[in-house]
């Protein structure tokens, strides 16, 4: 696989990216759905919870702690996580702000 060419593309256009790749897993989505579900640090067993390994949960945590949509800390044997409101809005907002283009033509039979 080549090198992306990150530099070719602004930092909204990459950080979008990077938003959507952390998002391309249908586990990281249930990830989130549960943080988002109660709406407060989680202190569960997403492996009870999701049915997978704990290597494929911690795997699945890393990549949204990498974009930052998550938090978490680490306290003994006990982990807890919830998502980021400040990352949350702002993706958000460059979500909104990318699926809200006017593409101008309007009808379905202009191309």
């Amino acid at each position: 696989m080549g090198v992306t060419k990150t530099n070719l593309f602004t930092e909204d256009q990459n950080k979008i990216a990077a938003f959507a790749k952390a998002f391309a897993h249908p586990a990281r989505v249930a990830i989130l759905q549960k943080l988002k579900e109660i709406n407060s640090c989680y202190n569960g067993d997403l492996v009870v919870d999701l049915g997978l390994a704990q290597a494929t949960i911690s795997q699945h945590l890393k990549a949204l702690k990498e974009v930052g949509v998550i938090k978490g800390t680490i306290s003994g044997t006990s982990v807890s996580y919830c998502i980021d409101p400040i990352v949350w809005k702002e993706l958000n907002e460059e979500m909104n702000s990318l699926f809200s283009l006017d593409f101008g033509c309007g009808s379905e039979d202009c191309c």
